[in-house]
């Protein structure tokens, strides 16, 4: 590489490294500002819009933390969920995000300057599910690549759910596993989420699914199969709150979010969230990651 190679890879590296670390600050170099967005009714400081993802709802611990807030402080706060809260937020209704971290549309929202930096609330459990006989004797075990390793060494049938982290953690545990031959036990028909379970119940198969919505889909259509296996750390996936910026979407309530992702994130409402208990699951099945946060961001909270 000449010596001018290298000149202009150093400014852009540095030009991208301002472009991220002026991102919450809504200052993001080199990059034009939204559209301006439609005329919205002025801040109720009293009041706080949500807009979150279904399975904190429907798993109930989010309405539960929510009420907590609202008793604690008088203000009231405004709940949409559905699967698309960042459009919500584009919109000018909301002035608090919770999704996933690896939403689709969680990176694009905060680069683009309608969000502060995502903040590590708690985190929603995927189990592995299986026939109430369980061939493969999982039952009890702690470990998800063990289990895995099990399933794969009795031949018992395995069925891919096909939703993309899903799909992208049984690759994982096949890697870890030591890559066993797929050809007797593997079952792949590209099912997802409910159909996967479905199909699952219907082959008597191993499947992986989020316990939330396999609660939700017991109730509706039960089907034969038991969570198994809900105890190991990588069936976690990490859900984080995003303060809209009014600066972008001007009407948001920037102070009452912000209000509202601390006391999420204070001691004693991250050690509530271990009181959230599903039917026949004995161990707490969000967990607290507050933690996950800069020290900075913690420090006044200790």
């Amino acid at each position: 590489m000449s010596s001018n190679d290298a000149v202009m890879t150093r400014r852009r590296f540095v030009a991208l490294g301002t472009t991220i670390l002026t991102a919450e600050a809504s200052v993001l170099a080199g990059m034009s500002a939204p559209a301006a967005a439609a005329p919205l009714a002025a801040v109720v400081p009293s009041k706080i819009r949500v807009a979150s993802v279904s399975t904190d709802v429907e798993g109930g611990l989010l309405p539960a933390l929510l009420d907590a807030f609202q008793l604690e402080t008088g203000l009231e706060v405004v709940l949409h969920f559905d699967n698309d809260p960042y459009a919500a937020a584009r919109q000018g209704l909301a002035d608090l995000v919770i999704s996933h971290f690896g939403h689709r549309d969680t990176e694009s929202f905060v680069l683009q300057g309608f969000g502060m930096w995502p903040r590590t609330v708690f985190a929603n459990q995927l189990g592995l599910f299986g026939p109430p006989a369980d061939p493969a004797r999982i039952r009890g075990q702690t470990s998800l690549v063990q289990a895995f390793r099990q399933i794969a060494q009795s031949q018992a049938p395995y069925l891919l759910n096909g939703t993309p982290g899903i799909r992208y953690l049984t690759a994982f545990l096949w890697h870890a596993a030591g890559k066993p031959p797929k050809d007797k036990w593997w079952i792949e028909t590209g099912g997802h989420k409910g159909n996967a379970i479905a199909q699952a119940a219907a082959q008597q198969a191993y499947v992986l699914w989020g316990l939330t919505p396999f609660q939700r889909e017991q109730q509706v259509h039960p089907q034969q199969l038991e969570p198994l296996l809900t105890a190991d750390p990588l069936l976690q996936r990490i859900m984080v709150a995003v303060v809209v910026n009014a600066g972008y979407l001007p009407g948001a309530n920037t102070v009452g979010a912000t209000r509202l992702q601390d006391y999420l994130l204070s001691p004693a409402v991250q050690a509530r969230m271990l009181e959230v208990h599903y039917p026949g699951i004995h161990q707490a099945v969000w967990a607290p990651a507050g933690r996950h946060n800069a020290a900075a961001q913690l420090a006044h909270l200790i």
